[in-house]
């Protein structure tokens, strides 16, 4: 299988032309390498992307990340580094080895720790820096609760402008937000959506969720969807459906 996801770099606004197929993430947020590869083979190449994050990569290791590489899919290792700079970095580095496409880390680690992640992801020129702005789990009361004034929205427009200043090529934020992002801050950055929810399917222990043709039309770049298509009973199917809900 061969796949190319396309880095959107500094100045260029090209997420607005890519094809479906790169657009779409699906999270596998399983327990085992096995499951994970049932899913692979389930979806084909209706899928280019794949998020290995906490679950997975804690139950299996680095090597599901090398097989996924390996077979031509893209991963996008979701595992939010949020440490000392020098911590970060050298994680950065290790993520960078294994081939990974995009990687997340804590936009409130500040920008010292942001900055020494883009610069140890330099040594892959395809890898993009994610920086998580605001879990799409919490809401205004969450932030208030631990002592973030402001809202949701005022928080992740902040944080993601502290994220792009420091090098980041794109954000996590829910599509909520993600047309504030883009009146306040531009175009030349990826804004990958979490909390994807086909119409009518359950909203789980996400909060601030959106379809998939809402979280396209308000400005992401990517979607991150898992349970929906990976608890299906027909995962291609359902796959093809979300592939069809962006294209239009």
């Amino acid at each position: 299988m061969s796949a190319t996801l396309p880095r959107i770099p500094a100045g260029d606004s090209n997420y607005k032309g890519l094809h479906p197929r790169h657009r779409l993430i699906v999270a596998l947020d399983v327990s085992t390498a096995a499951t994970a590869q049932r899913i692979v083979a389930a979806l084909g190449d209706s899928v280019l992307t794949y998020k290995v994050g906490m679950q997975l990569y804690t139950a299996e290791g680095p090597q599901v990340v090398r097989d996924l590489v390996a077979s031509g899919r893209r991963v996008f290792l979701d595992l939010k580094y949020h440490d000392i700079p020098n911590t970060v970095g050298a994680a950065v580095a290790e993520a960078a080895k294994l081939g990974v496409s995009m990687l997340t880390v804590h936009s409130s680690g500040g920008s010292r720790m942001l900055r020494a992640a883009v610069e140890s992801a330099k040594a892959c020129p395809e890898l993009i820096v994610l920086a998580v702005t605001v879990l799409t789990s919490m809401d205004d009361n969450d932030l208030e609760k631990i002592g973030i004034q402001g809202t949701v929205q005022d928080t992740v427009v902040r944080l993601a402008g502290i994220a792009l200043g420091s090098g980041c090529q794109g954000v996590i934020a829910s599509a909520r937000e993600a047309s504030a992002l883009r009146s306040k801050l531009g175009e030349a950055f990826a804004i990958v959506t979490p909390g994807i929810r086909p119409a009518g399917g359950s909203d789980a222990d996400q909060v601030r969720v959106v379809t998939p043709a809402e979280a396209i039309a308000a400005g992401a770049s990517h979607i991150v969807v898992g349970r929906p298509i990976t608890e299906a009973g027909d995962p291609g199917a359902e796959a093809n459906a979300i592939l069809k809900q962006i294209s239009s």
